[in-house]
């Protein structure tokens, strides 16, 4: 049995359910802690009943959800309403299987093993098509439910993420250019170490996030968006929907569109750190360099990748609590009139900087940035209209209306 697990697809296996059952205990966890931070922004207590310090709160929660009652209306598309929160639940977890979560180890076979679940030639790919996919779950969800509000926030949804997707797509093309590569363990560790010049000069490689800041604040900005987290939660906005695309699910149902936010809050975060961040690297440590292949390196190189993913969800969670929501129109007018000018600027950038040999340049692709950034910055002030809630060209209300 041994030897099985020593091979890449035993291995495989074994953490393909390591990884599965640690990101279902940090969903759980993640509304505890969202809880506590909402609390210690708030200055009140959070959840402190349940256990020690609140500790089994998310235990309570869970039981709760499993043992209310499981209503479905009876006017609704019963096939789609059942599949709409199981659909958008597997399309969050089964992103996790392209990251690379700790380098290479070896288990003493004859060949180092990948410690990632999948490592196919298209893992980039792979993770912008099924995260592409998780529309289909939210769109199904408002459908199904025959409910206006539902279809209003399903609807809202759909504009927003299918308009988000370019941003992305366009900064993790700004990635792909300077790497040259669409594997994930290839990208990351192309930020490692150093490389040869076509001269025989060593080039030493940095971060992404050193070389290109403005693609990872894109890319960030996105995924709050594609997630529908505060300040895009528009979908769910409460004021106006009652409570969007799920008003009508309950029990289990209901919380599989929560754990699917959150495991893909926890996916993203590995993908951004694994594409800006170093994904597991540190410079300068030993036990986290790629030559490092024991079994303590790769505990080691897992362990930096999950303190990663923990500072992009805190950051997620101190956002929700401390950001306004944002209206429709304004997300819709930062994606087409910012983010989308200002990504197809730094894709540019990035092609002229590889064609001129200088895309490891930090003082040329930080000044390429700042430029972008500037005329992103000179268009919109120049090109300034006020944001209103009332469109500019809709008629004037009639004296006895304004006046009533």
């Amino acid at each position: 049995m041994f030897d099985f697990f020593c091979t890449q697809f035993g291995f495989s296996l074994l953490l393909a359910a390591t990884v599965f059952g640690a990101i279902m205990g940090t969903v759980a966890y993640c509304i505890y802690f969202e809880r506590r931070i909402s609390a210690w922004i708030q200055d009140r207590h959070g959840p402190n009943r349940v256990g020690p310090w609140g500790l089994l709160q998310p235990i309570a929660d869970g039981l709760k959800f499993i043992l209310k009652e499981d209503i479905i209306p009876g006017r609704v598309d019963r096939p789609l309403f059942i599949l709409a929160p199981c659909l958008i639940f597997i399309v969050s977890m089964i992103m996790f299987v392209v990251i690379p979560w700790g380098g290479q180890v070896d288990l003493g076979g004859p060949e180092l093993i990948n410690v990632q679940v999948a490592n196919p030639d298209i893992g980039l790919l792979y993770v912008l098509g099924i995260a592409s996919m998780g529309i289909y779950g939210v769109v199904l969800g408002g459908w199904a439910s025959n409910n206006k509000y539902s279809q209003f926030g399903a609807m809202r949804a759909a504009a927003q993420m299918l308009s988000y997707e370019i941003p992305m797509g366009l900064a993790i093309l700004v990635v792909v250019l300077v790497t040259g590569e669409v594997r994930l363990e290839e990208i990351l560790l192309a930020q490692v170490g150093t490389g040869t010049s076509a001269i025989g000069d060593a080039i030493p490689h940095y971060w992404n996030i050193l070389l290109h800041p403005l693609a990872f604040m894109i890319l960030l900005i996105t995924v709050f968006a594609e997630s529908n987290r505060t300040p895009f939660d528009v979908a769910e906005a409460e004021q106006e929907l009652v409570g969007g695309y799920h008003t009508e699910y309950s029990a289990m149902k209901f919380a599989l569109f929560f754990l699917a936010e959150y495991a893909h809050m926890i996916t993203a975060s590995a993908f951004i750190a694994v594409l800006f961040l170093g994904g597991w690297h540190l410079p300068f440590v030993p036990g986290l360099q790629p030559g490092d292949t024991s079994v303590a390196a790769m505990g080691f190189k897992m362990l930096i990748l999950g303190v990663k993913i923990a500072g992009f969800l805190f950051f997620f969670m101190l956002v929700r609590w401390t950001v306004p929501r944002f209206r429709f129109d304004q997300i819709m007018r930062l994606a087409w009139k910012g983010l989308v000018p200002m990504s197809m600027g730094l894709v540019a950038l990035a092609a002229v900087l590889v064609y001129a040999g200088k895309q490891h340049s930090v003082a040329w692709s930080l000044s390429g940035n700042a430029i972008v950034l500037l005329l992103t910055i000179a268009v919109a002030a120049s090109t300034r209209q006020p944001v209103t809630g009332r469109q500019a060209n809709m008629p004037a209300l009639p004296a006895t209306a304004a006046g009533a």
